[in-house]
């Protein structure tokens, strides 16, 4: 499931406890807006600069994907005590 849909889900779910609880939103709505834009732009700039800084994989993307299924296999193996 994709990290928006759970998110919004999350965000209606919030919203209903709080009308069935007659809650307030602790800040008004343009206000809270404003922040979510602040925390995402932040969150986008981290990311920028943690991609930017990292070195490159030595591996190509099929070795990679093939090494993820070996460690798979392994993982599940020790799991179910086979080995």
């Amino acid at each position: 499931m994709s990290t928006a849909l759970i998110s919004l889900g999350a965000g209606v779910f919030i919203g209903l406890v709080y009308a069935l609880l007659n809650v307030r939103s602790p800040a008004p709505p343009a206000i809270a807006l404003v922040g979510l834009l602040g925390m995402l732009a932040g969150e986008q700039a981290i990311s920028a600069l943690r991609s930017h800084h990292q070195p490159q994989a030595a591996i190509s993307q099929p070795q990679a994907a093939a090494q993820m299924a070996d460690n798979a296999i392994l993982s599940s193996g020790r799991q179910t005590g086979a080995g």
